[in-house]
This record gives C-alpha cells, sequence and structure tokens, in this order.
C-alpha cells in the first residue's frame, strides 16, 4: 500500500470545503429562494453537476485514517460517535424546520419524511449511511491475512454499479425518471435516504481511494498530460449533458458521470496547486477556512435563511444564459445567509450542552 498522507490538516482542503458549502447555499439560494428553473438556469444545471459529489469526495478524503486501529471497540466508538454527531443535530433541526416553515406541522412532517430529500436534510443522513458503511468495510479489511488494493477497488466498482442503476429507469423503480407506480423498494430507499447514499457512495469512496494512495495520487496529478485531458473530458462531457444530448438510452447517464468526476478532479487540483493561496494568511484562505470547518452548522441552519424571491427567478427563466449574473447574484445571496448562519450558530454555541448535541462537538 502506498504511504498515506502525513497526518496535518491542509489548509486548502478546508477552504476547498468551505467553497463547497458556499455552492451549496448558493444552489438553494437559486433553486428554492429564487423558484429558478433548472432547464433555464445557466448556472444551476452546471452547479449541479459537480457540488454535492465533491462534498462527498472530500468527505471520502477525511475519512480515512491512516494510524486507526481497526478492533471491535474502535469501530463501535465509532459508530457511536458518529450517530450522536449526526442524527441528533439532524432530527432536531428537521422536526424545527417543518414546525416553523411548513404550514401544517404534521403534514409536512410527513410529507418531508417520505420524501428522499427530507426537505433538505438528507446529505446528513447519506453521509451517515457512507461512514457506517465504509467503518464495517475498513473493519472487514483489517481482519485480512494480506492487505492489498484488491477489496477497496471491488468496493468502488461495486457503488459504481448500484449509482448507474440510479439513471436506468426502464429497468429499476427507484432511478430517476421512472415513471411506474412506487414499489416497496422505491418507498424504502427513499425513506432511509439509501437511495441518495447509490447516488453518491462512488464520489466518497473515491475520495478514500486518493487519500489511502496519497503518494502515487500526485504523482497522477503532477503528469503533464493528466490535466489537459480531464479538461477535454470535461468540456465534451458537460457540453453532451448540457446541450448537445447525444447518447441515449443506457449511455444516456456516461458524460454526467464523466462530468462529475472531471470536474470535482479540477476543483480538488486547483486547490491543490494553489495552496500557499488558501492559507491562514490571506483573507480569501482564511474566510474560507472558516467556513469549512462550520460545514455542518451552516447546512443545518441555512433552510431558515433561504430568500423567498420567486420574481428573481422569473427574471433569469426569461432571460436566460446569464451565467456571470446568474452565479454572481446567487453567491452573494448566499454569502449573506452562511454569515447569518454563522452568527446563529455563535449564538447556540454559548451553551456547552447546544454546542456538544447539536453540532457535535
Amino acid at each position: 500500500m502506498e504511504t498515506a498522507a502525513p497526518k496535518v490538516r491542509y489548509e486548502w482542503l478546508d477552504a476547498l470545503r468551505g467553497f463547497t458549502m458556499i455552492m451549496v447555499v448558493a444552489n438553494h439560494v437559486s433553486s428554492v429562494g429564487f423558484e429558478q428553473n433548472l432547464k433555464y438556469s445557466s448556472s444551476l444545471s452546471f452547479l449541479l453537476l459537480f457540488r454535492m459529489p465533491l462534498f462527498f469526495f472530500i468527505s471520502g478524503f477525511l475519512a480515512y485514517k491512516a494510524a486507526q486501529v481497526w478492533n471491535t471497540r474502535a469501530l463501535g466508538q465509532l459508530v457511536l460517535k458518529k450517530l450522536k454527531v449526526q442524527i441528533i443535530p439532524t432530527l432536531v433541526f428537521f422536526v424545527l424546520f417543518n414546525a416553523m416553515i411548513w404550514p401544517r406541522f404534521f403534514e409536512g412532517l410527513e410529507m418531508n419524511f417520505h420524501s428522499p430529500q427530507k426537505g433538505g436534510y438528507w446529505f446528513t443522513i447519506a453521509l451517515l449511511w457512507m461512514f457506517l458503511f465504509y467503518y464495517l468495510f475498513a473493519f472487514a479489511e483489517s481482519r485480512l491475512k494480506h492487505r492489498s488494493w484488491v477489496p477497496m477497488a471491488l468496493f468502488f466498482v461495486v457503488s459504481l454499479c448500484a449509482y448507474e442503476t440510479c439513471f436506468l429507469p426502464q429497468y429499476f423503480s427507484w432511478a430517476q425518471g421512472y415513471k411506474g407506480p412506487d414499489t416497496l423498494m422505491k418507498s424504502f430507499l427513499g425513506d432511509t435516504s439509501l437511495g441518495q447514499v447509490m447516488r453518491f457512495f462512488p464520489f466518497f469512496l473515491l475520495g478514500n481511494i486518493v487519500r489511502r494512495y496519497w503518494d502515487r495520487a500526485q504523482a497522477v496529478m503532477d503528469n503533464p498530460w493528466f490535466y489537459p485531458i480531464v479538461i477535454v473530458v470535461v468540456i465534451l462531457s458537460t457540453m453532451d449533458v448540457l446541450k448537445w444530448h447525444n447518447l441515449q438510452f443506457e449511455w444516456t447517464n456516461l458524460p454526467s458521470t464523466l462530468a462529475k468526476f472531471g470536474l470535482l478532479t479540477i476543483a480538488f487540483m486547483y486547490f491543490r496547486y494553489y495552496r500557499d493561496f488558501f492559507t491562514k494568511r490571506s483573507v480569501i484562505g482564511a474566510s474560507l477556512q472558516y467556513i469549512g470547518r462550520r460545514t455542518l452548522d451552516i447546512y443545518l441552519i441555512h433552510f431558515f435563511f433561504l430568500p423567498n424571491i420567486p420574481t428573481i427567478g422569473q427574471f433569469f427563466n426569461k432571460y436566460r444564459h446569464n451565467f456571470v449574473l446568474d452565479t454572481t447574484l446567487a453567491v452573494v445571496i448566499a454569502l449573506l445567509v452562511i454569515a447569518f448562519c454563522i452568527i446563529t450558530s455563535n449564538i447556540l454555541r454559548v451553551s456547552p450542552f447546544l454546542r456538544k448535541y447539536l453540532f457535535g462537538r
């Protein structure tokens, strides 16, 4: 196995996580606050390709700990810690959100519970599942007599197969675009958010693989041919997703998948290449790092501060393809929303009890 990355805190990675959090909030500002139509937005359709895959990629990268001792006690401690950090805050804010935002509390509670998106709170649930699956895999892997790359490679391939089923509506009832009646499996995957796990788990595992084989991954990224190839693949695949639509049936999702993996690779390589710019010595670096270290707080709280300005969405739906104005307005409002989230978080964190049970620390 390759030498793992040293046990240090990568400042540029915190900054990248902060950047990704801004993209997440900006997307919700556009889709929920402005009520923009995804088909007409020049910004939403592009950002959706990589914002969540990148978030899960970073989570998978940070999940790997080379010095972790895998035994029954350690596994139990990790599982209990994740359950506490992910379930309690999500449950509290999910209930509070339905009480404050939805006109009919119990109706909203039931509808959002059965929705795969959980009113927006699916992310922490899906991430919890991913950590649990990874912990069980790592525990089982540690029991093997001979360590190799094969188990992780197989795990990644299986995750890709599960991912692909989510985009084949002619074969699977839980797939995107399926128009038949609901099935028990579809309802189960929706209620548990396991359907969302299937759609994003490969990105989590890819981040974990990059961390595991950090020396080799850096050698690949530093190869003079790698980045240009990624750029070409991203341009061609993204154009097909957003404009050309050349591939049909089973191959339709291939350009989208390539675009997701390619775009998150570009973002990751960009922050790594300019890592000296994203240190705490720069205003932008320090700000992004601060946001990156408070992503759980921001994600849980930001739904309460999203604007309700559908007229802006109507404007952008009428005057399409203004990527600069579309993105800039969403990002500016997102930064204001994030500022209010951090202020709210800091107020709640005055209490050690609330700091521990609402934000896990």
